[in-house]
């Protein structure tokens, strides 16, 4: 990616992130990028297509993060900890961008679909990694699909943790709690 093109992604998503999709306008986006409507359009055909590039490729950096780091480990439970751990440090990383995903999965306008769609996708990766260690006797028996959207939804609660404490999230801290009130109790060891 360009530079032209990084600063408006990045500046979109701060935009999105802050003010809200709609109330963010293409004058919003090329005020505060510093160039003309034209070299946006060059680079998006519209602010659609920003958004669209925007969660395709944060949800493909969560996935293929977990992907990569998941393949290498045999143990269901160090599978679901790096989950934990990589969801985290996305959060973390880039605020802006889970807030935009998660404050657009409510509604039916074709942007939440698009959300809601990453985001069932993402959760079934976290099903397929319980249902393997429920099938070879690593973890208690459950229902795959509550849990898996109780490990998503409760490191995605990260996020208000970190507005309480109005401080930076100490990951490794976060991590540790997590995996102390969740996977202990996961385990049939």
């Amino acid at each position: 990616m360009n530079k032209t093109k990084r600063k408006i992604f990045e500046t979109s998503m701060k935009l999105f992130a802050k003010k809200g999709y709609d109330a963010t306008s293409i004058e919003d986006i090329t005020a505060e990028v510093g160039v003309a409507k034209g070299t946006l359009y060059y680079h998006f055909t519209s602010k659609e297509e920003i958004f669209n590039f925007l969660v395709e490729e944060g949800m493909k950096l969560l996935k293929n993060s977990i992907d990569i780091k998941t393949s290498k480990l045999s143990n269901t439970l160090d599978k679901l900890r790096a989950v934990i751990l990589i969801q985290i440090k996305i959060i973390t990383k880039y605020e802006d961008f889970m807030n935009i995903v998660l404050s657009q999965i409510w509604g039916n306008e074709p942007r939440n679909i698009k959300c809601k769609k990453y985001v069932m996708e993402y959760i079934k990766t976290i099903e397929t990694i319980i249902e393997e260690g429920m099938s070879n006797g690593e973890i208690i028996k459950g229902d795959k699909q509550i849990l898996a959207s109780g490990i998503f939804g409760l490191t995605c609660s990260s996020l208000v943790y970190k507005i309480k404490i109005e401080d930076d999230l100490d990951v490794q801290k976060l991590y540790k709690e997590f995996d102390m009130f969740l996977l202990k109790n996961l385990s049939k060891k």
